[in-house]
């Protein structure tokens, strides 16, 4: 039969372990292991990896969660109810849908400028921006409702009006008349010219370095005159889980080391 003085001794020492798991996983759950989740536009994926990581090394026992895609996509996320303590969007238009629905906090700040270009497929149909008007060629663009793909229409209606540049009147809707595929986000459209699917495409210059990694590609610069600047607004959301972690990486973005880690990538400051 048992010691029924073993079997104490062996429950107390059940407790104490399990208390003292319990302590540990209090201790874990501080302070010190705060998340910050993260919504940003497709075109800051490198950005703010970089970004992220310098500002966990300064905050230890910080984690950034970051989750990419098109701005548009990122807002409905959060409309429908998505945990998310900052959003960075290519655009205005997405943080003002935000804006109007009461889900901000404050008021965005502008922490980056992006200008588009031109990738074309190497020893493709596309060498010149004339080109993208030429009949068979196969164009893509994002999305009209994707904040680079509204820019994109926008440039190439700029092109078309620029008596400057001589590309007529008629280059928007030929142009118009060879878009052939309309992608979710950026990074999309930049990996099918990239890959050879597409002649030529509009992206953002600062996804040149990504899209050359995939395969080679021709750039293609646009005149200063007919291009369009890409304004980058910031804002922390209304119900964010950690506003004053926020409110420490939005103050990062604007530092001389974010904007530097921005400039790393192509990204001008407002």
């Amino acid at each position: 039969m048992p010691n029924s003085t073993n079997q104490t001794l062996l429950s107390q020492r059940v407790k104490i372990f399990l208390c003292s798991m319990l302590v540990l996983m209090a201790a874990c759950g501080g302070e010190s292991g705060k998340t910050l989740r993260v919504l940003a536009a497709s075109s800051l994926t490198e950005a703010f990896t970089g970004v992220a990581r310098e500002f966990e090394e300064q905050n230890p026992g910080v984690k950034v969660n970051l989750d990419f895609g098109g701005s548009q996509r990122l807002r409905s996320q959060i409309e429908f109810g998505a945990r998310v303590d900052i959003f960075a969007s290519a655009d205005d238009r997405q943080v003002g849908i935000l804006e109007a629905e009461d889900l901000v906090d404050g008021l965005p700040v502008y922490f980056a400028e992006n200008r588009l270009v031109v990738i074309a497929a190497v020893n493709g149909a596309v060498d010149s921006i004339e080109d993208l008007s030429k009949p068979g060629t196969r164009l893509v663009m994002a999305e009209e409702d994707v904040p680079v793909g509204a820019y994109s229409r926008q440039l190439v209606a700029n092109l078309a009006g620029d008596s400057s540049i001589g590309l007529g009147s008629h280059f928007e809707g030929k142009v118009l008349g060879n878009l052939v595929s309309e992608e979710p986000n950026v990074k999309f459209v930049a990996q099918k010219v990239a890959l050879n699917e597409m002649d030529a495409g509009i992206v953002y210059q600062t996804d040149v370095a990504a899209a050359q990694k995939t395969g080679p590609i021709v750039v293609i610069p646009i005149a200063v005159t007919a291009n369009v600047k890409a304004r980058y607004p910031m804002v922390i959301l209304e119900d964010a889980p950690e506003k004053e972690l926020a409110q420490l990486f939005l103050t990062f973005v604007l530092s001389a080391e974010g904007q530097r880690l921005l400039a790393e990538h192509g990204f001008s400051s407002p």
